[in-house]
């Protein structure tokens, strides 16, 4: 019978998420990963295998983190479909606002991981790959519901506007990293809502 783990795992997931989310997966270092877990060497690999392991269980972390946020707002019926966009793009205005005030020019890890490791991770691929999926599905299902509530343009189709709405989010994240402010972001947000209006 195994030793019972001392500490908490999800602690340790959090700081090896954070740290991840700073600095990317190939410039943290093993000792930063000590320290953002409170965990020695042995304890690291003893209870995630590899770095590598580590890094996915912290993506799938937060994937599911954010994913379940962008999904709370959407499935929100007491707000009109059209409403929950502008909520959803709302608070990726705050989060960067916040993180602006923080100087934490972090971003959104699931962007700064496909930018750093998709084209040579397969793995990491998949897994963003499925997120975004889901993040496009449940976009595609909000728009389509505006569109036949008559508050959403029908000048494209659901799917053609998800994949806008979800470009743009992204875009507004890493535009937030190379400094524009909340006045900016929010001009980019409306003019996403406004290609969106009948």
């Amino acid at each position: 019978m195994g030793r019972p783990r001392t500490f908490d795992e999800e602690s340790a997931l959090e700081g090896a998420m954070r740290l991840f989310w700073e600095k990317g997966y190939e410039a943290a270092s093993t000792q930063e990963l000590c320290e953002a877990t409170g965990l020695g060497r042995s304890s690291i690999y003893n209870t995630f295998s590899s770095k590598h392991a580590l890094f996915i269980r912290a993506l799938t972390h937060y994937i599911d983190t954010m994913t379940a946020s962008q999904a709370a707002i959407l499935e929100d019926a007491s707000r009109s479909p059209f409403a929950r966009l502008r909520a959803l793009l709302s608070s990726v205005v705050e989060v960067e606002e916040s993180n602006r005030r923080e100087r934490l020019g972090i971003g959104c890890l699931g962007v700064n991981s496909s930018v750093e490791l998709t084209r040579r991770d397969p793995e990491v691929a998949r897994l963003l790959r499925r997120d975004l999926e889901r993040r496009l599905g449940d976009l595609q299902d909000v728009i389509a519901s505006g569109q036949r509530a008559g508050e959403i343009s029908q000048a494209r189709d659901a799917g053609q506007f998800a994949l806008l709405l979800n470009a743009t989010m992204a875009g507004m994240r890493v535009s937030a990293q190379n400094g524009l402010d909340r006045a900016a972001l929010d001009a980019i947000a409306d003019a996403a809502l406004d290609a969106l209006t009948p």
